[in-house]
């Protein structure tokens, strides 16, 4: 190491300590450097951080529970449940066909079509989209796949099922759900009065 340690800036006569003094012939001549120091003092204070985080989360975790008891009393389950509703009507509102439209065009491939979509609300507020394409084509409905799973619109895509079609134009049909992830909107781009 290039760097001097704390103990080689001690006077003589301070550097016969057993532990780390220099001079000490029988010591173990430990060497403390400013790098161990400060990782020492950042480590401290990330376990501060994170305390104050913990505090905190079970804090709101507290007030989420006693907001929680006092919707659940039968006094108050009407309110819940209408509050209940309305949130989940914003959120179906909140859905824009026409940017699923957007997206899927962007990495559909040539010689596919979409023949059905479904978009529901799962259990855990993410929004999962239930799609059905057709082509002439099993590598074109896998290579959707493939983008639909690179792409930053749609995740944990995977395919239901497949069918082989005869008689028709198209000669496959894949069953495809995944969730979908809208942009979100920034102000400047949210036109008044209605959706981008």
């Amino acid at each position: 190491m290039n760097q001097k340690a704390f103990q080689d800036y001690y006077p003589d006569e301070l550097n016969y300590c057993y532990g780390c003094g220099r001079l000490n012939e029988q010591g173990l001549k430990l060497k403390s450097y400013w790098v161990a120091i400060a990782g020492l003092l950042t480590a401290r204070q990330d376990r501060n951080l994170i305390r104050q985080r913990q505090q905190q989360i079970a804090e709101r975790d507290r007030e989420k529970a006693q907001a929680e008891a006092l919707l659940n009393r039968p006094e108050n389950r009407s309110t819940r449940d209408r509050s209940q509703f309305l949130n989940d009507l914003f959120q179906r509102k909140a859905f824009s066909w026409t940017r699923v439209f957007e997206d899927l065009e962007r990495i559909m491939p040539a010689r596919l079509h979409v023949v059905s979509i479904r978009p529901e609300l799962a259990p855990d507020n993410q929004l999962a989209i239930n799609l059905t394409v057709a082509g002439n084509s099993r590598e074109h409905a896998l290579a959707l796949v493939e983008k639909m799973e690179a792409s930053q619109r749609f995740q944990q895509t995977r395919i239901e099922q497949e069918e082989a079609l005869t008689g028709q134009a198209d000669t496959v049909q894949f069953n495809i759900s995944a969730v979908y992830v809208p942009e979100a909107v920034s102000a400047s781009n949210a036109r008044p009065g209605g959706t981008p």
